[in-house]
């Protein structure tokens, strides 16, 4: 079985920094695209970042500017490093990954989610 887990959430100050890493482990034979997703209470879920394989990194206009998303593909890691945070990043930040267990058909998995709370 595939698990992706978070990690580096916590409670932090408006204007202070946090990094988030998504660890994936179990079968996994490759990733396409791996990403982080919030959910703020009473609000959908939304794409924050997206990575492909290949390093191309996608970004919701909120965040542009203040986050960077990055990958290491030798361990299967994302990382979202968040500066300048502000009280309405508040969420639970989810980690997302497309990937392959056995080619050539490919599968979204989802970690369990991690809180960032961020104090004005």
């Amino acid at each position: 079985q595939v698990q992706l887990v978070e990690s580096g959430g916590g409670l932090v100050q408006a204007g202070n920094s946090l990094r988030l890493s998504c660890a994936a482990s179990g079968r996994i034979f490759s990733i396409n695209t791996m990403g982080w997703y919030r959910q703020a209470p009473g609000k959908q879920r939304e794409l924050v970042a997206s990575v492909t394989s290949g390093g191309t990194a996608t970004y919701a206009d909120s965040v542009k500017g203040r986050f960077t998303i990055s990958r290491d593909n030798a361990e299967n890691t994302v990382y979202l490093q968040m500066n300048s945070l502000k009280p309405e990043d508040t969420a639970v930040y989810y980690c997302n990954a497309h990937l392959i267990q056995s080619p050539p058909v490919g599968m979204y998995y989802w970690g369990k989610g991690t809180l960032v709370t961020v104090s004005s």
